[in-house]
Parts: structure tokens; C-alpha cells; sequence
């Protein structure tokens, strides 16, 4: 059989992109072409019906057993065999596919400040034109009645950054030796130290590969009577002819797209009402310091993070080591 000896499980909008890029360079490593299979997410089929852009995300999916162990064919001899797909820790019964089917699986996870996280997350689905509400509040707002009608994981701007929970859950499946963890600000401020740390992890050789493709940082095109009528063609566009159509409309819309406005403190600290208790959870779970996640953001903008980890306190006020 050929299965993954490690996975990439999240999150999304932390850099695994990037990420499974990088790894990919590595000799020892072998990353599936198809860098989010999302083969764990279901049982079979995914669904038939879903929010905006969900057919196409659908349509992704590589669910049947064969088409995915033939993602792992080709890893040539004595290396390890990879794959990305960051809404496995989120999906709690992804987990549970995950460790019935590989339970020695090396599992790593990139986390981003949870407010950040949702933020980018959404300004991804509006700049594409498929997030109907120009307020990333007010969507937030929706995210129980959009998961309720089925709307795809994506969609799930809170939930994706509860990972207090996620990771307890988690940790009740596999060993934590098993488990990586690291900040999403780590890969963008000290990629050569992450790799190398992801690398030691995985019981590959360190210094082989030091840097991390840049990511596309997503425009944030205007809210505007233009802005609403593409967007409606491409959500019509969706459901009839998927990315044929929807492709080259989401390219006109970031044409006079900016950068993504930061979030206000105001708006921060409503976003922040969602995550507050979950970050509590998550420095129980970890026993590591995230209280720089219910301040005022230092730095702001695509592929940055806050100051380098290393400079972080531990929560008895010692200084403390990366996250692991």
C-alpha cells in the first residue's frame, strides 16, 4: 500500500501551501502532486451541495482509495511520503479516518493568530467573488446558519480557528511526540529554523532546504456596485459551468483590488469574543503562551506575523522556546 508517512493537517491560511512547496524540494520527501487531496474529510463522495464555489472545492476531492494511494506511487525508494490538506484538524472525524487508517502517521500543524486567520479567510472568498457580505463581522455573524445548509469547511471562518479544541481532541488519538506544532509567523520570520525543525521532526536530513515560496497576497478589491454585479456572475457562474467561467471573472474582480485593510482594534476585539476562550483551551492543551493573540496586532498583512516567537514568554514569565 502506499500511504502517506506524514501528513500537513493545518490550517488553512497559515502557510501549507507554501509549505508543502518547500517540503516538496526536500530529496527525502515525497509530496503528493495533488497538494490538498482532502481524501480524510469524507467516507465516500463528498457532498453534492454546498455555499458558494463549494462544486468546484467538491470536485477536488480525491475520496476513492485507489485514486489516493496512486498519489504516493511514484515516491521514489527510502523517502517519505506527504501530504497537505489543512482542514484535517478541524474535522474531527478526519482525525479519527486518519488514525484508524495511519496511525503512525508524523502530523504537523501550522497555527495562526485565530482573528488573522479568519480575516485572510474570508477576504480570499470576497476578492474571489464568492462571500456575498463585504463585512468579514457580519459573515462571521452568518457562520452557524452556512454550516447548518452545508456550506464547505472554508466557510467556517470561527470554527477553523478553534484550535484549543481541535487540538484536545486530537491529542486523545495520537501521542504527542506524534504531533508538531508551530506558528504560522515562524515559517514567514525564520523559515530556514522552521524547516529545519519540520525536518528533524520527519527524521530527514536539516539544511537542505531554507526558504519558502511567497505566497499570492490577496487583493482586496472595493466594495462597489462592479464589485457585487461580477461577484453575482460568478456565484451564478458556480453552479453552471464552475471555474470555466468563474476563473477569468474572479481575475477581473482583483484587477483594482488594494491590499487587505487591517482590522481596526474595535473590530479585532469582536472578532476576538469567538476565539478568547478557545486560546485559553489551547495554552492548557500546549502548555504554551498564545496571550499575544488577545493584544493588538503588532504587524498586519499577508504572510507576516507578530514579533518572532522566540522573543514570547512563557506563561510563568520565563522566556520560552518555539511551540513544539
Amino acid at each position: 500500500m502506499a500511504l502517506p508517512d506524514f501528513l500537513v493537517i493545518g490550517v488553512p491560511k497559515a502557510g501549507t501551501t507554501a509549505l508543502h512547496a518547500a517540503l516538496a524540494r526536500h530529496p527525502g520527501l515525497f509530496m503528493s502532486a495533488v497538494k490538498e487531496p482532502k481524501f480524510f474529510l469524507t467516507d465516500g463522495p463528498p457532498p453534492a451541495k454546498g455555499g458558494p464555489g463549494d462544486a468546484e472545492t467538491y470536485r477536488e476531492h480525491v475520496w476513492r482509495r485507489d485514486d489516493y494511494e496512486a498519489l504516493f506511487e511514484g515516491a521514489p525508494p527510502g523517502t517519505l511520503r506527504g501530504e497537505s490538506t489543512p482542514f484535517y484538524l478541524y474535522d474531527l472525524a478526519a482525525q479519527r479516518r486518519i488514525r484508524e487508517t495511519v496511525p503512525g502517521a508524523k502530523l504537523i500543524v501550522s497555527l495562526r493568530d485565530p482573528v488573522e486567520r479568519a480575516h485572510s479567510n474570508w477576504t480570499h472568498l470576497w476578492s474571489a467573488g464568492l462571500e456575498p457580505i463585504g463585512d468579514v463581522i457580519r459573515a462571521c455573524a452568518e457562520e452557524k446558519r452556512r454550516a447548518a445548509a452545508g456550506w464547505a469547511p472554508f466557510w467556517h471562518y470561527i470554527g477553523l480557528g478553534r484550535y484549543g479544541e481541535q487540538l484536545r481532541h486530537l491529542f486523545t488519538l495520537f501521542p504527542r511526540e506524534q504531533v508538531l506544532l508551530f506558528r504560522y509567523r515562524d515559517l514567514v520570520d525564520r523559515p530556514a529554523d522552521t524547516l529545519d525543525r519540520i525536518c528533524g521532526f520527519l527524521g530527514v536530513e536539516r539544511g537542505l532546504v531554507g526558504e519558502v515560496p511567497k505566497e499570492n497576497v490577496t487583493a482586496h478589491p472595493p466594495e462597489s456596485r462592479r464589485h457585487e454585479l461580477l461577484s453575482q456572475l460568478v456565484r451564478l457562474g458556480d453552479r453552471v459551468l464552475g471555474q470555466r467561467l468563474t476563473a477569468p471573472l474572479e481575475r477581473v474582480l482583483q484587477r483594482e483590488g488594494r491590499a487587505r485593510r487591517p482590522l481596526t482594534w474595535p473590530e479585532r476585539q469582536e472578532l476576538l469574543s469567538y476565539f478568547a476562550a478557545d486560546i485559553a483551551v489551547l495554552q492548557d492543551v500546549t502548555d504554551e503562551d498564545f496571550s499575544d493573540w488577545l493584544r493588538p496586532r503588532e504587524r498586519s498583512g499577508g504572510l507576516v506575523g507578530s514579533r518572532p516567537s522566540g522573543q514570547r514568554q512563557a506563561r510563568n514569565g520565563r522566556p520560552r522556546g518555539r511551540s513544539a
